[in-house]
């Protein structure tokens, strides 16, 4: 679902600031982070976010897109310990993460834990 045309830019109101809640300045982080510690390129990041079904991808905040490719990612590469979600965000939003229902498109391998 990502990556296609016809969605327009991210809108940016001036004088805004750039997180509406501090969780999303969190995962931004730590997606940042681990990126940099080389647990996943910028590609995997983006192709994750891609994976995300498109009627969840559509129902998703941007950040809470941001989340479920992180879990994602933390759980194939097997970084994600346990089955919860990362800092408990993800089941809280309402929406299905890699730890509970799956919000990503493919052979479910992920979501299964």
């Amino acid at each position: 679902m990502g990556g296609q045309a016809g969605f327009g830019p991210v809108p940016a109101v001036a004088g805004e600031p750039p997180f509406q809640a501090d969780w999303e300045m969190r995962v931004a982080a730590l997606s940042m982070a681990l990126t940099r510690r080389g647990a996943f390129t910028g590609d995997e990041f983006r192709d994750a976010i891609e994976r995300i079904r498109p009627a969840d991808y559509l129902a998703m905040s941007y950040y809470e897109r941001w989340l479920t490719a992180l879990e994602l990612l933390l759980a194939e590469k097997k970084l994600l310990a346990g089955h919860g979600t990362v800092a408990g965000r993800g089941a809280a939003a309402g929406h299905g993460t890699v730890a509970g229902e799956g919000t990503v498109a493919g052979d479910g391998q992920a979501a299964g834990g």
